[in-house]
């Protein structure tokens, strides 16, 4: 049964949340340190041009200086990459790991992967084990994203869903 637009809007938000939080712990937490110098801006490993861009470089990146409309932009691509689920879905295999999978698999190969090819190789000249520490952060946001917008989505009180091979009974 597709989701209703209201519940599609709900996974968006609750995705949205989920990628905001994710990528708080990744990026900001173990990449850039809660204080900086963490292993993302270690000038022993990274590229200096991406360094200043995101240190020094006016303006800062508003992720860095205004992060307010970042994080209202992220959540609406999640409320969007819910929209997508809706939409394919049902053409997927039933349940919410293997939908959440497909769903993370997309939003990873679509944006982030192009993503860390076109800016931070090609423009900032990152290093590629730190392509490969970030494209591990983006896939456990992406992860982390898929899986609130299927959960929202096919969970509902009161029924029996598939979540891969376990069953869940709610309401009871």
């Amino acid at each position: 049964m597709t989701p209703s637009p209201r519940r599609t809007l709900v996974a968006g938000l609750a995705g949205g949340l989920a990628l905001n939080l994710v990528m708080l712990l990744t990026f900001r937490v173990i990449g850039f340190g809660a204080r900086g110098g963490g292993i993302l801006l270690d000038p022993a490993r990274q590229s200096a041009k991406l360094i200043a861009v995101w240190t020094r470089l006016e303006p800062l990146p508003l992720v860095v200086s205004r992060p307010a409309p970042i994080v209202a932009g992220l959540i609406l691509f999640a409320i969007a990459h819910a929209f997508v689920y809706r939409w394919l879905s049902p053409a997927w295999p039933a349940g919410v790991h293997a939908r959440a999978w497909r769903l993370a698999g997309l939003v990873f190969l679509l944006s982030f992967l192009f993503w860390e090819f076109f800016t931070p190789f090609n423009q900032l000249g990152e290093p590629l084990p730190l392509i490969a520490l970030e494209l591990t952060f983006w896939a456990a946001i992406a992860l982390a994203e898929a899986y609130a917008i299927a959960l929202v989505s096919e969970l509902r009180p009161g029924t029996r869903r598939q979540l891969g091979r376990v069953t869940v009974e709610r309401g009871r």
